[in-house]
């Protein structure tokens, strides 16, 4: 996909980070011009396979708001977030699109996780005109196959996340791979982008084994990973999770099985200790934030911890069942703080300084880890419209999700394949 466009370079990105630079020094307003609140939209996954996230995006969201607005708001004035559910169907997710633009007034839209419904409504967000700020995770904000009103500045998406955890995986677990992932956008990412990265890492994936996302059952599709599989890599997605990972169990038993490196969206919202999932000790997860608190949390994460009601084990503080989605929801929380910072720094005071607004996220080149960026440090490619994150190794251990590798930025970088900001508006 790469079109020979130039990035700016690594160097120049982690010194910008150094410097703590979280925008280019753009004029701001001191004073609103006007009171009338800044409406957001949310476009939310209450219902369908991706309600476990959006219960959580929505409480996350929340939290931010609070703190967003008991600090003065967005250019001194208030900030209201408007959710509206798409039923996580892109063709639903387009209409969402339309009514929080055209019927609710919103400024700017955010919050969509999976990526066939982002997939399917940001055309519309482009058609309309409208920022569309996205807190998913595929490939396609960076591939360029979007457009200049969609960008991705808090959470890093797959590509990045699976290249970064190739060499770790190859020199620590083993090199003859087999991958299970969901048969759509999101999982063809790691398909297409850990495999390359593994080969390069000196390993090779044997298997793909591709399963619609609103499977029910895996019993038919586990007798397909090879028997010379060193590590199975799952990344699996929906309502169905839970039993995927116990099937998993059944399939293997107490007899030999090979190492086991999953993503945590197959077990998010899921507790790790639960009844069926003992197997599960000793195996090895991607989070992108750790959801049991480690040894030495910083204070803004304790922070971030507190505001969103999860306790140290990532469940709710007002019900243990309640597991978070902890390794994605940052995204909702950064991006929030994200429109802040480039509404202040376009000094944007209503749609008509929505191109405005996207420029001057386009100027942003580093977020610093702190209270508003509680996941770590980030470098933010606007050409690209990507941001860059570390990334987390942990080990099931005791039940507990305790890290054991974290990557550095320049883990998950690579070459741009496209330059949003030469395409018109």
């Amino acid at each position: 996909m790469t079109t020979g466009l130039l990035r700016p370079s690594r160097r120049t990105l982690l010194s910008g980070l150094a410097a703590g630079a979280s925008a280019l020094a753009l004029p701001r307003f001191v004073q609103a011009q006007s009171s009338a609140p800044i409406k957001l939209g949310f476009q939310l996954h209450r219902t369908g396979i991706g309600a476990a996230y959006g219960r959580w995006y929505e409480r996350t969201a929340q939290a931010a708001l609070k703190k967003l607005n008991d600090e003065g708001g967005i250019n001194g004035r208030p900030v209201e977030i408007l959710f509206e559910d798409d039923g996580t169907d892109p063709r639903r997710g387009a209409e969402v699109v339309e009514k929080l633009t055209s019927q609710a007034g919103c400024d700017v839209i955010f919050g969509p996780l999976f990526s066939h419904v982002v997939i399917g409504s940001a055309p519309r967000a482009g058609e309309l005109k409208v920022p569309y700020l996205v807190c998913s995770e595929g490939f396609h904000v960076a591939s360029g196959m979007l457009n200049r009103w969609s960008l991705q500045p808090g959470i890093s998406d797959v590509r990045a996340q699976a290249s970064s955890m190739a060499p770790w995986i190859a020199n620590t677990l083993g090199k003859k791979v087999t991958m299970v992932f969901p048969d759509y956008a999101f999982g063809h990412d790691h398909r297409d982008y850990f495999t390359p990265a593994i080969e390069a890492a000196g390993g090779e994936v044997i298997k793909h084994i591709a399963i619609p996302p609103t499977e029910t059952s895996f019993t038919r599709y586990l007798p397909q990973i090879p028997r010379d599989t060193e590590v199975l890599y799952h990344v699996m997605v929906g309502p169905a999770v839970l039993t995927f990972v116990k099937e998993l169990g059944e399939f293997y038993g107490s007899g030999a099985r090979p190492e086991i490196f999953g993503f945590i969206d197959s077990l998010e919202a899921v507790d790790i200790a639960s009844p069926g999932l003992e197997f599960l000790e000793g195996t090895h997860f991607w989070e992108g934030m750790c959801r049991t608190k480690q040894e030495g949390e910083s204070e803004a994460e304790t922070a971030y911890r507190a505001a969103v009601g999860v306790d140290d084990n990532g469940a709710s503080v007002s019900d243990a069942r309640d597991v978070s989605t902890y390794a994605h929801m940052f995204s909702c929380w950064e991006t929030l703080f994200v429109i802040k910072e480039g509404m202040e720094a376009a000094g944007y005071q209503g749609p008509d300084d929505r191109q405005k607004f996207v420029e001057a996220i386009e100027a942003m080149t580093a977020f610093s880890a702190g209270a508003t960026h509680p996941q770590g440090d980030k470098v933010f490619n606007g050409k690209t419209h990507q941001v860059f994150t570390p990334q987390f190794v942990s080990k099931v251990e005791g039940g507990k999700l305790l890290r054991v590798h974290t990557t550095t930025l320049e883990d998950g970088m690579y070459e741009d394949a496209v330059d949003y900001t030469t395409m018109s508006f």
